[in-house]
């Protein structure tokens, strides 16, 4: 390996790792009550139907197009449909586990892989923006560890929630941020021949559908226990408004 291939490589592992410091944001002396959990949900559905809509269909249309960016997007959508019907849920069966808490587990472990898909093209962008340019690789990193943070807090927040385990929380949203340099070494040193821009914004496109499923059918209906849903419906905006934020300055260090 050279020195710019490993710089890189130190450079997309401290972007990716990031989402760890939105983990750690869920430390507190005691859980969260159900205001505060309903305003978390809603927040993480908020982020990640941002993340859906705002980066990742987006950047597919750019490369593929509306049709094959939307044929993809509900495709990835009905795969996770026909999971979610063929793995059952993993509910109270035996009285020993709260159904709401059960519920929020499977919301954070959902949550996790779906922002692990959406890391894998950003790893990529990451990586050989350092290979190319250092400091469009430093600019890149810094935007994209900006924009994680708030998707490690999506990961933590119904772990946290469901299990009172901050460490099992921040070690799951650091797990999820970790796929952004395992992404970047593993295609600079097999897969680059065979990575494409019309594979990765496929890929991109139905794992954002794969996101807009968790967050319609898993965070939102979470959210909206209790008749919470005024403070729910305050947590999506939040976190659209969030991650907005984060994907103008993303786009900003990549000009």
């Amino acid at each position: 390996m050279t020195r710019g291939f490993l710089v890189a490589l130190g450079i997309t592992t401290l972007a990716g790792l990031s989402t760890g410091l939105g983990g750690l944001l869920c430390l507190c002396p005691r859980r969260p009550g159900r205001r505060t959990l309903a305003f978390s949900m809603g927040f993480s559905a908020g982020v990640m139907v941002m993340i859906a809509f705002g980066c990742m269909l987006a950047e597919s249309t750019e490369v593929i197009g509306r049709p094959w960016s939307l044929t993809l997007l509900v495709a990835g959508m009905l795969a996770m449909w026909l999971l979610d019907l063929a793995v059952p849920h993993s509910g109270a069966t035996d009285g020993s586990e709260d159904p709401d808490t059960a519920r929020l587990l499977r919301a954070g472990q959902l949550v996790a892989t779906g922002i692990a898909l959406h890391n894998i093209p950003e790893g990529i962008a990451v990586f050989f923006g350092g290979l190319h340019d250092l400091r469009l690789g430093w600019a890149l990193a810094v935007a994209v560890a900006l924009h994680n943070i708030p998707e490690g807090l999506a990961v933590a927040i119904p772990v946290y929630g469901a299990t009172g385990n901050c460490g099992k929380a921040v070690v799951l949203s650091v797990s999820a941020g970790f796929v952004e340099p395992a992404a970047a070494l593993v295609t600079g040193l097999v897969l680059y021949r065979f990575i494409s821009p019309a594979l990765v914004a496929g890929t991109m496109a139905a794992a954002a559908g794969f996101m807009l499923y968790v967050a319609l059918d898993e965070l939102l209906p979470a959210a909206h226990t209790d008749q919470q849903g005024h403070i729910a419906i305050t947590g999506v905006i939040s976190g659209v408004a969030v991650m907005a934020l984060g994907i103008i300055a993303l786009g900003a260090a990549s000009r």
